[in-house]
Parts: structure tokens; C-alpha cells; sequence
């Protein structure tokens, strides 16, 4: 592993084989880029924009995002940004959470891993006001990527959590092609959207697969998988990429992954993996509970094929 600063900011790198991946594990445990080395050139397979500026990483549309301890939007009692606790407390609740924008501290870097916990700041310990160790870990591959949340409530009572990821995956790769060139295929039985009070909304009629300019894709929500796997690339079947939900052959009914693209021309594409769809503490869906004195991790992994 390589350690270097910039603009007052540090970072780490891995060169694992032809994969260089980027990250500053100390701002929101984010990873980066991942980049790859080919005959042709280089490769980007998860971006990350040239002119990002670090001190508002939160707003930056790159890498990939940690979110918890809720993915997306909620909302409690018609206000928005908001949830309400085991007790009826309504509490504010940013946006994908606390950690994406907070501070981390470095707990073990190797030649191919790396790890952080989450330092809440007052802001953050206001609206989620619990004992708990949130890790983030990430262990890099020549051709695959793993990453692990867990969560540990060192608190007397169940705590709640669904956390997630946000992948900004570069598309198109290849020169020439648009993203009208590259399908997703998610084995998804329900789709839905979120609406602004929070609620689920049923979204049927997206194709399996779906070509990446298809507007049925963005801001959709994907749940009741048949399978732990889903997978994109060009309409030519190679160069896929893999991302697995979990563990088990089958995920929780209500794990989901969310489609969203950026305007037409944005180099990226995200396709992310939660525990569960936005504004879980809302209307309880792939919302879960962690006994005082357990744990939970939520694994995800990409794969190059």
C-alpha cells in the first residue's frame, strides 16, 4: 500500500496486479477509482472526477458512497429528512445517512486490504444517538473487489440500521459507444420508486435485461432478487461486471439494488447494493435489528469477468 497527501488530504493506493484502487479511507471510507490496465490503455471501472473538491465529499459524484445507517431518503410524520426511533422520537437523518460525509479513522491497511471505523461527530451522535462500532473494510482483488459494513451495538437495546452502498461505475468504457450500448440484467421479481412522502410506490414494466439509457432504470428500486447476482456490460456479453448482494444464494425479500444515472453525458452509471429500500424506518421494509452485545455485516463484492 502506498500513502500519499494532497491538498492537505490523505490517501491510500493498491497495486493488486493490473488494478490500481484509490481511496481516503479518513473521509467517509471512500473508495475512489478503480482503475485497470490493459494492452488498449487503462481502464476506469469505478470513477471518480479529476476536479473533486475533498472538503465537501459529500456532494462529490464519484467512487463509492457509504451509507449509513440509512440508505437514501427518509421521512417521519410528513417532515422530510427525518425518522422517528423505537420511542416515537422524530430525529433529523441526512440524506444516505451519517458516514459518507463523517470522519473516519484508519484501523488496518495491508497489501491488499484496508479498514476504518466511523467517528460520529455531535451532529451525527443527535440523530443516531446509539453505542455502536460502525466498519467499513475492503479487501482488492486482481479482478474482483469485496466490500463489508458491520455494525456492532454496544448499546442495552436493539438498534436499527440498513445501511448500503453507491457504486459510480464508469460507462461507457469503451470509445465510440453511449450507454444505449451496455445492458444491466437484475433478477428482480418487484420494482419500485420512492415517493417524496416516503412511501413505495409499485413500478412494474422494466425490462430484464435493460439497456443503461432506458429511463424505466433510474430511481428505481429492484427487491424480492431471485438470485444474489446481477450483472452489466456491453450488449456483447464480454467484459461483464458481476455484483453480489450478500451471502446467501437468495437475499432478505426486501435487499434491493437502486438504479440512478446522472445526466446523459456524466461518465457514470450507479448501481447500488442496500440491505433494504429508502426510508426503511418508515415503513419498516429490510429494516434491521441488532441485539445489544451482537453484530451484523452486510457483504457485497464485484467481480471483473
Amino acid at each position: 500500500m502506498e500513502t500519499f497527501t494532497r491538498n492537505g488530504h490523505t490517501f491510500q493506493r493498491w497495486k493488486i496486479g493490473a488494478s490500481t484502487y484509490t481511496a481516503c479511507m479518513e473521509r467517509g471510507a471512500r473508495l475512489m477509482r478503480w482503475e485497470l490496465d490493459l494492452p488498449s490503455g487503462r481502464r476506469e471501472i469505478i470513477h471518480w472526477p479529476d476536479d473533486a473538491d475533498l472538503a465537501d465529499i459529500a456532494t462529490v459524484p464519484g467512487g463509492n458512497l457509504i451509507l449509513f445507517p440509512f440508505a437514501g431518503h427518509c421521512c417521519a410524520d410528513g417532515a422530510k429528512s427525518a425518522w422517528s426511533d423505537a420511542g416515537g422520537v422524530v430525529r433529523p437523518m441526512p440524506r444516505h445517512g451519517l458516514a459518507h460525509q463523517g470522519r473516519f479513522q484508519l484501523t488496518h491497511a495491508t497489501s491488499s486490504s484496508a479498514g476504518a471505523l466511523f467517528h460520529p461527530d455531535a451532529t451525527a451522535r443527535e440523530s443516531y444517538p446509539f453505542a455502536c462500532a460502525f466498519h467499513v473494510r475492503y479487501t482488492f482483488g486482481e479482478l474482483a473487489l469485496e466490500c463489508e459494513l458491520e455494525l456492532a451495538n454496544l448499546d442495552a437495546q436493539p438498534i436499527p440500521w440498513s445501511a448500503g452502498h453507491s457504486f459510480h461505475f464508469r460507462i461507457p468504457w469503451h470509445p465510440g459507444l453511449s450507454r444505449a450500448d451496455y445492458t444491466l440484467d437484475i433478477p428482480a421479481k418487484k420494482t419500485w420508486r420512492h415517493s417524496a412522502d416516503g412511501k413505495l410506490s409499485p413500478f412494474p414494466g422494466v425490462p430484464r435485461p435493460a439497456t443503461l439509457n432506458d429511463p424505466a432504470l433510474n430511481e428505481t428500486i429492484h427487491s424480492k432478487l431471485k438470485s444474489n447476482t446481477a450483472t452489466f456490460g456491453p450488449k456483447s456479453g464480454e467484459e461483464d461486471i458481476r455484483i453480489q448482494l450478500g451471502d446467501d444464494p437468495i437475499p432478505d425479500t426486501w435487499a434491493s439494488l437502486v438504479t440512478w444515472a446522472g445526466p446523459n453525458k456524466s461518465p457514470f452509471y450507479c448501481i447500488a447494493p442496500w440491505m433494504g429500500p429508502p426510508n426503511s424506518p418508515g415503513h419498516k421494509n429490510g429494516l434491521h435489528w441488532i441485539p445489544p452485545s451482537q453484530s451484523e455485516k452486510f457483504h457485497v463484492s464485484l467481480t471483473l469477468a
